[in-house]
Protein backbone atom coordinates (compact mmCIF):
# COMPACT_ATOMS: atom_id res chain seq x y z
CA UNK A 1 0.00 0.00 0.00
CA UNK A 2 1.53 3.35 -0.96
CA UNK A 3 0.88 6.28 1.01
CA UNK A 4 1.52 9.76 0.07
CA UNK A 5 3.75 11.84 2.03
CA UNK A 6 1.92 13.54 4.91
CA UNK A 7 -0.80 12.04 3.98
CA UNK A 8 -2.84 12.16 7.77
CA UNK A 9 -6.56 12.18 8.49
CA UNK A 10 -8.72 15.68 8.33
CA UNK A 11 -7.93 15.84 11.96
CA UNK A 12 -4.30 16.05 11.95
CA UNK A 13 -3.68 12.63 13.21
CA UNK A 14 -1.50 9.85 11.46
CA UNK A 15 -3.02 7.37 9.50
CA UNK A 16 -0.31 4.76 10.27
CA UNK A 17 1.88 4.05 14.10
CA UNK A 18 4.24 1.89 13.58
CA UNK A 19 5.59 0.40 16.59
CA UNK A 20 5.50 -1.40 19.56
CA UNK A 21 6.92 -4.74 17.96
CA UNK A 22 10.38 -4.68 20.58
CA UNK A 23 13.97 -3.91 19.88
CA UNK A 24 15.29 -6.21 17.50
CA UNK A 25 12.60 -6.48 15.82
CA UNK A 26 11.46 -3.39 14.06
CA UNK A 27 14.78 -0.69 13.54
CA UNK A 28 15.17 2.58 13.09
CA UNK A 29 15.04 1.98 8.85
CA UNK A 30 11.55 1.11 9.01
CA UNK A 31 10.53 3.71 11.77
CA UNK A 32 12.25 6.21 9.10
CA UNK A 33 10.25 5.05 6.06
CA UNK A 34 7.15 4.80 8.17
CA UNK A 35 8.28 9.00 8.92
CA UNK A 36 9.28 9.97 5.55
CA UNK A 37 5.82 8.77 4.35
CA UNK A 38 4.21 11.32 6.92
CA UNK A 39 3.23 8.79 9.26
CA UNK A 40 4.58 7.74 12.44
CA UNK A 41 7.55 5.54 13.06
CA UNK A 42 8.76 4.53 16.13
CA UNK A 43 12.06 2.42 17.62
CA UNK A 44 11.07 0.59 20.73
CA UNK A 45 13.45 0.67 23.09
CA UNK A 46 11.62 -2.54 25.35
CA UNK A 47 14.77 -5.26 26.45
CA UNK A 48 17.36 -3.27 25.11
CA UNK A 49 19.65 -4.16 27.81
CA UNK A 50 18.97 -7.76 26.76
CA UNK A 51 20.08 -6.90 23.38
CA UNK A 52 23.13 -5.20 24.72
CA UNK A 53 23.79 -8.47 26.52
CA UNK A 54 23.15 -10.92 24.06
CA UNK A 55 24.99 -8.91 21.70
CA UNK A 56 28.24 -9.02 24.00
CA UNK A 57 28.14 -12.36 24.55
CA UNK A 58 28.14 -13.25 21.14
CA UNK A 59 31.42 -11.31 21.24
CA UNK A 60 30.30 -8.03 19.49
CA UNK A 61 31.66 -8.91 16.03
CA UNK A 62 32.99 -5.96 13.84
CA UNK A 63 33.55 -4.16 17.90
CA UNK A 64 30.96 -1.54 16.91
CA UNK A 65 28.90 -2.35 20.53
CA UNK A 66 32.67 -2.04 21.78
CA UNK A 67 33.24 1.26 20.45
CA UNK A 68 29.76 2.88 21.30
CA UNK A 69 30.81 1.73 24.84
CA UNK A 70 34.06 3.19 25.05
CA UNK A 71 32.56 6.60 24.15
CA UNK A 72 29.57 6.32 26.97
CA UNK A 73 30.14 9.62 29.23
CA UNK A 74 29.70 7.32 32.28
CA UNK A 75 32.89 4.64 32.01
CA UNK A 76 32.06 2.85 35.18
CA UNK A 77 28.59 1.76 33.77
CA UNK A 78 29.80 0.65 30.44
CA UNK A 79 33.33 -1.06 31.96
CA UNK A 80 31.02 -3.35 34.40
CA UNK A 81 28.94 -3.88 31.83
CA UNK A 82 31.82 -4.88 29.63
CA UNK A 83 33.36 -7.10 32.72
CA UNK A 84 29.96 -8.98 33.64
CA UNK A 85 29.58 -9.75 29.90
CA UNK A 86 31.54 -9.14 26.83
CA UNK A 87 32.91 -13.12 25.75
CA UNK A 88 35.95 -12.88 23.45
CA UNK A 89 34.91 -14.81 20.81
CA UNK A 90 31.36 -15.32 21.64
CA UNK A 91 30.03 -18.01 23.57
CA UNK A 92 30.20 -21.59 22.88
CA UNK A 93 27.60 -22.36 20.41
CA UNK A 94 25.29 -24.62 22.64
CA UNK A 95 26.00 -22.48 25.89
CA UNK A 96 22.58 -20.10 26.45
CA UNK A 97 22.36 -16.38 27.17
CA UNK A 98 22.68 -15.13 31.06
CA UNK A 99 19.20 -14.17 31.43
CA UNK A 100 18.52 -10.90 33.11
CA UNK A 101 16.12 -10.73 36.30
CA UNK A 102 12.35 -9.78 34.86
CA UNK A 103 12.10 -5.68 35.50
CA UNK A 104 10.03 -4.51 38.94
CA UNK A 105 8.91 -1.15 39.91
CA UNK A 106 12.02 -0.14 41.75
CA UNK A 107 15.13 -1.37 39.08
CA UNK A 108 18.17 -1.98 40.90
CA UNK A 109 21.12 0.38 40.89
CA UNK A 110 23.07 -1.58 38.66
CA UNK A 111 20.63 -2.73 36.17
CA UNK A 112 20.30 1.06 35.48
CA UNK A 113 23.66 1.24 34.86
CA UNK A 114 22.99 -1.04 32.19
CA UNK A 115 20.18 0.45 30.68
CA UNK A 116 21.62 3.66 30.46
CA UNK A 117 24.47 2.21 28.05
CA UNK A 118 22.29 -0.08 26.03
CA UNK A 119 20.20 2.74 25.18
CA UNK A 120 23.33 4.75 24.28
CA UNK A 121 24.97 2.22 22.21
CA UNK A 122 21.77 1.62 20.29
CA UNK A 123 21.73 4.90 18.13
CA UNK A 124 25.92 4.74 18.94
CA UNK A 125 26.47 1.63 17.45
CA UNK A 126 24.40 2.35 14.10
CA UNK A 127 26.26 5.44 13.33
CA UNK A 128 29.65 4.04 13.95
CA UNK A 129 28.62 0.78 11.94
CA UNK A 130 27.35 3.56 8.78
CA UNK A 131 30.64 5.68 9.20
CA UNK A 132 32.67 2.80 8.80
CA UNK A 133 30.91 2.48 5.67
CA UNK A 134 31.34 5.92 4.78
CA UNK A 135 27.64 6.74 4.74
CA UNK A 136 26.58 7.93 8.17
CA UNK A 137 22.86 9.88 7.53
CA UNK A 138 23.74 11.95 10.39
CA UNK A 139 26.56 13.71 12.17
CA UNK A 140 27.95 12.19 15.27
CA UNK A 141 28.87 15.10 17.25
CA UNK A 142 31.87 13.03 19.78
CA UNK A 143 33.62 10.87 16.88
CA UNK A 144 33.37 14.37 13.97
CA UNK A 145 32.24 11.48 11.29
CA UNK A 146 29.25 11.80 9.24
Amino acid sequence: MFIPPHSATDTGLPKIIQGGMGVGVSNWQLARAVSMAGQLGVVSGTAIDTMLVRRLHDGDAGGHVRRAMAQFPIPAASNDALDRFYLVGGRPEGTPYVTLPMYKQHMSVRRQQLTMPANFVAGRARCIRRASFGHCAFRCRRSGSR
